[in-house]
């Protein structure tokens, strides 16, 4: 029963992504679904990769490392999507393969030092604050170029691109275009940092209209989410 209902919301959510990018004239195969499984047992997530999922996000790091341990044997690029503190880099490091969520240099610093450590690389997105909230964190958009050169400069990581979450109450479309452009500069600079991390259940749309690479979906492929209990 389980498995009918994901592979059901999963036939939607890429029907949604092809009718969006159909319709602004882009390939399916441009856009990476990043399915969102906080809160979602393991089982879930084995579901969704014998489902033909490879990309998972998770955006608490109590939650997410169990899972990813236990899940091991699967084929799956494991990306961290949530505020990161730099207590909790060693862990992360140990089984995220893209952190979204950077944005200030002490955090660059700590990533790249455990990366180095652990011998791994990790990949890096820039989260651009796209409003004036700073608990959902991101860079200022003056700042993003500096932190990114730095990213690029770090030895463990390797500069993706970026990542935005749309401003309550404004219009999706209006940030993510100013996403878009910021992008766009990014990429003068640094041609390989072409990720765009951007839309959700309720606005990918809008953000695969501007350039979107990947969206993260959690409501729309898996349900309303339960709380989590520590």
């Amino acid at each position: 029963m389980r498995r009918d209902e994901i592979a059901a919301g999963l036939a939607e959510v890429d029907a949604r992504i092809a009718e969006a990018c159909h319709a602004v004239g882009r390939d399916r195969s441009e856009v990476t679904l990043i399915a969102v499984t906080k809160t979602r047992p393991a089982e879930d997530v084995r579901i969704l990769s014998g489902l033909g999922v490879r990309d998972v996000g998770e955006n608490r790091d109590q939650e997410a490392a169990p899972k990813a341990h236990e899940l091991a044997d699967l084929p799956l690029t494991w990306h961290f999507v949530g505020q990161l503190q730099t207590n909790k880099v060693r862990s992360v490091v140990g089984y995220a393969d893209v952190v979204h969520s950077v944005d200030r240099l002490r955090l660059v610093e700590a990533l790249g030092k455990e990366a180095v450590r652990q011998g791994r690389e990790v990949g890096c997105l820039i989260q651009v604050a796209l409003d004036d909230d700073p608990a959902r964190g991101g860079v200022r958009p003056a700042d993003l170029l500096a932190l990114a050169d730095e990213v690029a400069l770090t030895e463990g990581l390797r500069l993706g691109g970026v990542m935005a979450v749309a401003p309550l109450g404004e219009e999706p479309a209006k940030a993510f275009a100013r996403l878009r452009d910021l992008a766009t500069r990014l990429q003068e600079q640094h041609p390989r940092a072409t990720m765009i991390s951007a839309g959700m259940s309720e606005d990918l749309v809008e953000a695969i209209a501007y350039g979107a690479t990947h969206v993260r979906v959690g409501t729309a492929l898996l349900g309303r989410r339960k709380p989590f209990v520590r």
